[in-house]
């Protein structure tokens, strides 16, 4: 094949009233300012996803769901402005304009807030080279680490996925988990 296969992961674990998680740092997110009520989506004519890589996302929407069923947890509905988000960051990854890290992620969860207020929030990270089933293997990666376990069986109602391939095949793959505030109220 040519390729060594490269596969890393991250986690980090936000929740409105906690600390953020990654490693041995811990830092203190809370949403900006509260919001009166939960905005429904807006009707647009666009297509509600326009990543190239719209069916890798579509899959990891898939098995996560899948996984979460089989625990007897809800699904989570897909969120077309997390997945936004969450896409931007595997671009930006994928790019060399961020290192692979969750550098930002409050930024990205405040820009989330704007339209969905939320109680808390939680992203995963994985990327991969040389899989023929490059999905596959973030899920099994994620599902075996124990702090991305807790992501994917996690509080969490609403996610957002991001997929990009570089030129060199690697996959930057980016999930936002987010627990929506009800009525406003955190």
């Amino acid at each position: 094949m040519g390729f060594f296969p490269f596969y890393f992961l991250l986690l980090a674990f936000i929740s409105g009233c906690d600390s953020v998680v990654s490693g041995a740092k811990d830092i203190l997110v809370t949403p900006a300012t509260p919001i009166a009520s939960v905005p429904a989506p807006k009707n647009t004519s666009k297509k509600p996803n326009t990543s190239r890589y719209a069916a890798l996302e579509a899959e990891i929407h898939a098995k996560i769901n899948q996984y979460r069923q089989s625990q007897n947890l809800p699904p989570l509905t897909l969120d077309p402005r997390i997945s936004e988000q969450a896409r931007l960051h595997s671009q930006a990854m994928a790019s060399g304009k961020a290192t692979f890290s969750h550098d930002g992620f409050e930024k990205r969860v405040d820009a989330i807030a704007k339209s969905i207020p939320y109680r808390s929030a939680g992203e995963n990270l994985a990327y991969n080279q040389g899989y023929r089933k490059p999905v596959d293997q973030a899920v099994e990666g994620w599902l075996n680490s124990p702090g991305h376990y807790k992501n994917i069986v996690g509080d969490f109602d609403v996610t957002g996925v991001g997929v990009v391939k570089t030129p060199q095949g690697r996959y930057y793959f980016t999930q936002i988990f987010i627990r929506r505030a009800k009525y406003g109220i955190f």
